[in-house]
């Protein structure tokens, strides 16, 4: 096909999963404001907090960053859909959204790989947390978040910008890579190899959390001050790191081996969970898990009632 300004693919998600689009509308947006609003909060609190200048709410702070990124990239475009009939999306679109999502999601991994790794370090190696995570380091670590994503998600879109396509449904609320790679004409192993690669390299990254919280765990027996510091700070972590990485891992292994046509409703569903729950989920756990932030926002809440009366 070539690809002109009239080339563009046919999402049938939306009209697959949702029968009633225009009755959903209200409450996606206010989900979509509310998610916007706790990142923001937990964002512009420890951006003014000078005491809340360390190395783990910085990390924290860009993980909202990448939450707020994500989300608004799937939320704009799904509202978008919800007020027209043929949810048409044309093929630069397309690439733009796989480039946000897929960065996001690398994104967000890469986050979690490096917060485990201050974890370790506060709770493993406490006389050396100072020298090793200062400020220098932490930005670079911050920098890292971003910069790898962005490699990884453009070598995967220069792979499929050179595919000729031979379609153009897509049976997904959302345009995803391996979506438009399937609806190539023309053999598709590097980009399936690649994808796969990619799949290892983030697992691996999990299975050198999951090691160092082994180490993390056999700290924190040792005294019960470790204890509340793991409850804490370690806690928050594992649940948006199991979360995201269940989520992510289901839905690039479906694309690719599940059913074209089982459970379609449930598969939609479940394909949005990691642009849905982790964004406002991580500000709300962190929230209120971590005393000092859940401070702050009381301490907000009860100015702002205060001000209201």
């Amino acid at each position: 096909m070539n690809y002109s300004s009239s080339f563009g693919f046919v999402l049938h998600g939306l009209n697959e999963t949702f029968a009633s689009k225009h009755i959903l509308f209200a409450f996606v947006f206010s989900f979509y404001m509310f998610t916007i609003l706790v990142n923001l909060i937990v964002i512009v609190i420890i951006f003014l907090d000078k005491a809340l200048h360390e190395p783990m709410y910085m990390f924290i702070c860009n993980l909202c960053v990448n939450g707020i990124y994500g989300a608004s990239c799937f939320y704009t475009k799904f509202l978008a859909d919800m007020w027209s009939e043929l949810n048409v999306v044309s093929y630069a679109e397309c690439l733009a959204q796989i480039f946000v999502i897929y960065s996001y999601t690398f994104a967000e991994l890469t986050s979690l790989s490096v917060m485990a790794h201050d974890r370790y370090v506060a709770i493993c190696k406490p006389l050396n947390y100072r020298s090793f995570m200062t400020p220098w380091k932490v930005g670079k670590l911050i920098l890292l978040t971003w910069l790898f994503p962005v490699l990884e998600t453009t070598i995967g879109l220069i792979l499929t910008l050179r595919l000729p396509m031979c379609g153009k449904d897509i049976e997904r609320l959302y345009c995803s890579n391996w979506a438009v790679v399937k609806l190539s004409c023309v053999d598709t192993t590097v980009n399936n190899l690649y994808g796969y690669i990619l799949m290892f390299y983030h697992v691996s990254q999990a299975t050198l959390i999951i090691i160092s919280y082994f180490h993390i765990i056999r700290e924190v027996v040792k005294s019960e001050a470790q204890r509340n510091k793991f409850m804490q700070t370690c806690v928050p972590h594992l649940i948006s790191l199991i979360n995201f990485t269940a989520s992510v891992m289901f839905d690039s292994l479906y694309a690719r081996h599940g059913a074209r046509q089982s459970l379609l409703v449930l598969q939609n569903i479940l394909s949005v969970e990691f642009l849905v729950v982790p964004p406002l989920l991580n500000p709300v756990i962190y929230g209120m898990a971590l005393s000092q932030i859940r401070s702050k926002i009381l301490k907000l809440c009860r100015y702002k009632i205060k001000r209201l009366k």
